[in-house]
């Protein structure tokens, strides 16, 4: 073997976690309502990046306490805007359309829906159950149908323009050892996504996803290993894990007017090797 061949890949100068970039007023005066926010993850990452894209935002999850910190926090950073919230299990379709319904009333009208609710794990299909199986499925894939359905009939109602943006992943297309669930699931969140997408264009509604590859947090950590994350952030082409933040830049663009011709869409946010 050549010394070339021995040497390890060089490192990317972006391997470099960038500091995060500030608000250019991409939502200045929406009204952004977020699900799965609370915490740590994506769901708080992209409500505060509305909030620095100029936006008031709602935000919902099943967890009440941490909701709560979670809009102390938010509202502490953002003393001037309105930061708001919902105590919603995304798998009753009943507590979904009573969000909907709570969002356009306390927001006073809706803009943006950012369907973050996701459920994953780790578990190879031979020793998989029926409920780990419809558990993955039904907050992963059927809580995105459920806000889908009843943002369009608030949209279709109020004859307002809107926007929403779908979290899928990449393992939508990719195949990962022990991932079948969460892999379908996200899957049909692409589909869904661009079938809705044709239905609310005349509704003047554009429907987007993203697909992030891995973006690493605490809540992230609960339920998958270190040593399959360390695994997963090497293949990056800049040998790291996105960063929330990173993730959410990306959601704010696809809900802005940036990408008024854009419906439809999966865009991929990762640097992984072909």
């Amino acid at each position: 073997m050549s010394a070339a061949a021995q040497s390890p890949a060089p490192k990317s100068p972006l391997a470099t976690i960038p500091e995060e970039i500030g608000g250019h007023d991409l939502l200045k005066g929406k009204k952004v309502v977020v699900t799965a926010a609370a915490g740590t993850g994506i769901g708080f990452a992209t409500a505060r990046r509305a909030l620095l894209e100029g936006a008031d935002v709602l935000v919902s999850d099943f967890h009440e306490r941490r909701l709560g910190e979670t809009v102390d926090k938010l509202a502490a950073e953002f003393p001037e805007q309105t930061v708001v919230s919902f105590v919603c299990d995304v798998s009753s379709t009943e507590q979904v359309d009573a969000l909907i319904e709570s969002a356009a009333q306390q927001l006073g009208r809706i803009d943006v829906l950012v369907n973050n609710a996701g459920l994953g794990g780790e578990t190879p299909v031979v020793d998989m159950t029926d409920d780990q199986w419809d558990r993955v499925l039904d907050i992963t894939l059927n809580s995105t149908f459920r806000a889908t359905r009843a943002a369009l009939r608030y949209f279709k109602s109020v004859e307002h323009n809107g926007v929403l943006v779908n979290n899928a992943s990449v393992l939508g297309w990719r195949a990962q050892h022990s991932q079948a669930h969460y892999a379908a699931a996200k899957a049909g969140v692409m589909a869904l996504t661009r079938c809705s997408a044709v239905e609310a264009a005349e509704y003047g509604v554009r429907i987007n996803a993203v697909s992030p590859s891995i973006a690493r947090h605490a809540f992230l950590a609960k339920v998958t290993s270190e040593e399959l994350l360390d695994q997963l952030a090497s293949g990056e082409a800049y040998g790291r894990a996105a960063e929330v933040w990173e993730i959410a830049a990306v959601i704010a663009m696809l809900a802005s007017d940036y990408t008024t011709y854009m419906t439809g869409e999966i865009v991929s946010v990762s640097s992984q090797r072909a």
